[in-house]
């Protein structure tokens, strides 16, 4: 079905028309801090903040001003997302970058225990080597604010034990004269048009689907499949190819009872 992505096609639509429907959008929905004082000036998203720098260095016009300039800091949430706010806030000249990491520090070992899985030691990227505070552990709590704007973040020490944490201490209170917390990361994908194909989600509000047996990628509606972050929340691109590819192979065996793609 042609589309420059200029028109929307309703997904009964394509259910009518089509005898498999893909759900396989990107993550698009920020990852949100429920916690107190979220609503106050100075706190952005990643996503927020990110693009804005790149329409300016492509020359782009009416570009907000949101800068990190002359400001502390705190990016909550790591990966590569978190890494690019750090990089870009140092660029822009902020006086300070701390980064909180809700989870244990990793150890940094030279070879992977884990093959053929992804490793979890410490990565230090180029935007960390520009200069961060990075603090393992720390769940932020709340955001204080002065005249409508954060001014200060509250925050708990966390000891892990069996993939689960328990406070141990409280940081307090972080005082910054002119703040700017940024929180990383996209948790749905797609969710309108995953709104409107009713199926089963996890916990998360993903689409729920197995990857192994019969119905491997199948959702809990008839014909409709789903992979990559719409299956699984955000993720890297190379679990994106992954899925796909498993994905388009669980299609083929449902439409023709077979398949000799590659898994």
């Amino acid at each position: 079905m042609p589309n420059d992505a200029k028109s929307t096609l309703a997904p009964e639509k394509l259910l009518a028309e089509f005898d498999a429907v893909v759900l396989s959008g990107g993550a698009e929905v920020p990852r949100d801090l429920p916690i107190p004082g979220r609503e106050l000036a100075g706190v952005h998203y990643a996503m927020d903040f990110l693009p804005l720098q790149n329409k300016r260095v492509a020359g782009d016009k009416g570009v907000a001003e949101l800068w990190a300039k002359d400001k502390h800091v705190v990016v909550i949430g790591g990966g590569d997302t978190g890494s690019d706010c750090i990089g870009t806030s140092n660029r822009h000249g902020a006086v300070s970058v701390t980064n909180f990491e809700l989870f244990p520090m990793p150890p940094d070992v030279e070879r992977n225990p884990v093959w053929p899985y992804w490793p979890t030691r410490l990565r230090t990227s180029s935007s960390h080597e520009e200069g961060v505070e990075r603090d393992w552990s720390i769940a932020t709590t709340a955001l204080v604010g002065e005249g409508g704007k954060v001014k200060a973040l509250k925050a708990v020490r966390l000891a892990w034990k069996e993939g689960k944490p328990s406070e141990i201490s409280r940081v307090g209170v972080r005082t910054t004269r002119r703040p700017g917390a940024v929180g990383d990361g996209l948790r749905l994908a797609s969710a309108v048009l995953a709104g409107r194909i009713r199926r089963a989600k996890d916990a998360r509000g993903n689409a729920r689907a197995d990857t192994e047996g019969v119905q491997a990628y199948a959702t809990s509606m008839k014909k409709v499949f789903a992979a990559g972050d719409m299956r699984r929340g955000q993720s890297l691109v190379v679990w994106a190819i992954r899925e796909g590819r498993q994905c388009a192979r669980a299609v083929d065996e449902h439409l023709m009872g077979f398949s000799e793609l590659p898994r």
